[in-house]
């Protein structure tokens, strides 16, 4: 389990996010996300720790994003790919729901609500 604290600045076409995970063993993981929206629905991001660049698709309150990350494993890291879909509910709610896959196989998933303060 975790907490997450995300803090994000917006000037119209890209986006420099902000995130800080406190995990409950105590590790805590920070990543910082640049998202440059590319027309109308289609947006890429970078982040350290992303291999190449993710790709963003936006359409009414949906967004998916697709990305290959680098996540430490057994003293390794290993790539895995992540799909996300991510939905507004309101101007202060937004759920995750996230897809982990590694050599097209499911290796995981996670929900996570956002509420913004």
């Amino acid at each position: 389990q975790f907490s997450a604290d995300l803090n994000g600045k917006w000037n119209g076409k890209q986006l420099i996010l902000d995130e800080k995970f406190n995990w409950s063993d105590g590790e805590v993981q920070t990543r910082q996300w640049k998202i440059k929206k590319i027309d109308e629905h289609n947006y890429i991001g970078t982040a350290e720790d992303v291999v190449g660049e993710a790709k963003g698709f936006s359409y009414g309150s949906a967004f998916k994003f697709e990305y290959y990350l680098m996540v430490p494993f057994k003293g390794k890291n290993i790539k895995i790919k992540f799909d996300d879909w991510i939905f507004k509910q309101s101007d202060k709610i937004a759920i995750n729901r996230a897809t982990l896959s590694k050599f097209g196989f499911k290796v995981g998933e996670l929900t996570v609500v956002f509420e913004k303060h």
